[in-house]
């Protein structure tokens, strides 16, 4: 007996195969007008093993989006898995993955030397006092750690 089909592309990947950290295609769309939308499953912990504590991920999630942008004009969004073990970056009319990759380790080289967290007040974010500059810089830490290992996506 073969599995339902699911339609979120996520919910058809065994996490029990994967082996975090890595940095896969989630998936590929083509606009009508022929814009390629392409999502990037950036995993930072092993699913199901073991996850990045919320503020860590709050605050990452506020470092990456302003600083991935210095490097790349072409991302969509950068926004938190809510199992808390990665993050979905979508870009729009790019497709070089190995290029992705040199800009999630700029951007996480960035945040090792970021001296604060962006927009990490009441004016700018709706929680402001759930960050934590350390716990995301050892997050970071942690991915660069491996950052010769973020393709391989399954043993």
């Amino acid at each position: 007996m073969t599995e339902k089909r699911m339609n979120v592309e996520s919910f058809n990947l065994d996490h029990n195969k994967v082996i975090a950290p890595y940095v896969r295609v989630a998936d590929r769309k083509t606009g009508a007008h022929g814009d390629i939308i392409v999502k990037y499953d950036v995993r930072f912990s092993q699913p199901n093993k073991e996850h990045m504590d919320m503020m860590a991920v709050h605050s990452l999630e506020h470092l990456t989006a302003e600083h991935i942008r210095n490097h790349a004009d072409y991302v969509i969004d950068f926004g938190p898995m809510g199992c808390q073990t990665g993050f979905y970056l979508t870009v729009l009319n790019h497709e070089g993955y190995d290029e992705i990759l040199e800009v999630l380790e700029r951007t996480m080289e960035d945040i090792l030397e970021a001296d604060e967290v962006p927009a990490s007040n009441e004016k700018q974010c709706g929680w402001a006092a759930h960050h934590t500059l350390e716990g995301a810089k050892e997050v970071a830490r942690e991915f660069l750690s491996k950052r010769n290992e973020w393709h391989i996506v399954f043993a």
